[in-house]
């Protein structure tokens, strides 16, 4: 196995150190981060998901413990440059991040305040809108887009700096189904392309996304697997107060009512295909009604 990009190594954080009594954020935390995951980490507000990941680009320090990005420590401050050159952020709200009045020129800004040469600088501009599929808008004035479009433009302009890791906090809670779908699927191209991806949300279905989940309550890590592993445990997630996937939870209730079938689906079709499978099967051996034994009528 490779080495983790990230490593965090028992690390806890407070807002104030100092005080008397100081309340962590973030407690005893262990985590590796490895070049290709798609790292996705849940937990309702106030659990430290975004305490967590801004941890990763030295936004934040450890109070206690240590951050590794790339072989380098985020206490360092002769490391902090190179590792938010390695670990790109995008935020929940895309027109924090817009600064200029045309596309292309917001997602040259950061490489070009780095002084990347002009020659470079246009190829690089070039790539991130073609892959965030935004190029046809490079000339278009950005507040006349989508919120949808503004976080690809977020994230193209984040992308510009050639990080190995994005970061996405929350970057989709602001936005409408269709938006929120052209964002992941922007995500899904930069993670198959080799990007880390490291995702926070609370939309359980987009958790389904990554190869791992992570799920945090008040500062520690209470769970973690792939994404069929974490969400088949439907009555922990409830006592965490957290949702499930919504086909899961309908896995779940099926499973309930026979125990044959599986609890751990994540997608509407490994739902169909099961359901599918189950009814051709009642066929062969006689026309049993699936369907009328699970609804009782």
């Amino acid at each position: 196995m490779s080495e983790p990009i990230i490593r965090v190594e028992n690390v806890s954080f407070s807002y104030n150190p100092s005080a008397e009594k100081p309340v962590f954020a973030l407690q005893d935390i262990n985590l590796e981060v490895f070049p290709g995951d798609y790292l996705v980490i849940v937990g309702h507000n106030g659990s430290g998901k975004s305490t967590l990941a801004k941890h990763f680009n030295a936004l934040l320090r450890p109070t206690q413990g240590d951050v590794w990005v790339d072989g380098m420590n985020t206490k360092d401050p002769k490391c902090v440059l190179p590792i938010r050159a390695t670990v790109g952020m995008v935020f929940q709200i895309p027109d924090n991040q817009i600064v200029a009045t045309v596309v292309e020129e917001d997602v040259a800004f950061g490489p070009a305040n780095l002084g990347v040469p002009e020659e470079e600088l246009r190829a690089r501009v070039d790539w991130a809108l073609k892959i965030v599929d935004m190029d046809a808008y490079r000339q278009r004035a950005p507040h006349l887009l989508s919120s949808g479009q503004k976080q690809r433009v977020a994230i193209a302009g984040a992308m510009a700096l050639k990080p190995k890791v994005l970061v996405l906090d929350e970057s989709t809670s602001m936005l409408d189904p269709a938006g929120r779908e052209e964002v992941l699927k922007a995500v899904r191209t930069l993670n198959k392309e080799g990007t880390t991806i490291v995702a926070i949300t609370h939309f359980m279905h987009e958790a389904v996304e990554g190869n791992r989940v992570i799920v945090m309550e008040a500062g520690r890590i209470v769970a973690q697997g792939s994404p069929r592993e974490v969400f088949s445990n439907v009555e922990t997630l409830r006592a965490l107060h957290l949702d499930v996937p919504q086909v899961t939870e309908l896995a779940y209730e099926l499973h309930k009512r026979d125990n044959t079938f599986p609890a751990d689906l994540l997608t509407v079709d490994e739902i169909v295909q099961e359901i599918e499978r189950r009814l051709e099967q009642k066929e062969r051996i006689g026309g049993y009604s699936w369907a009328r034994h699970y609804t009782g009528q």
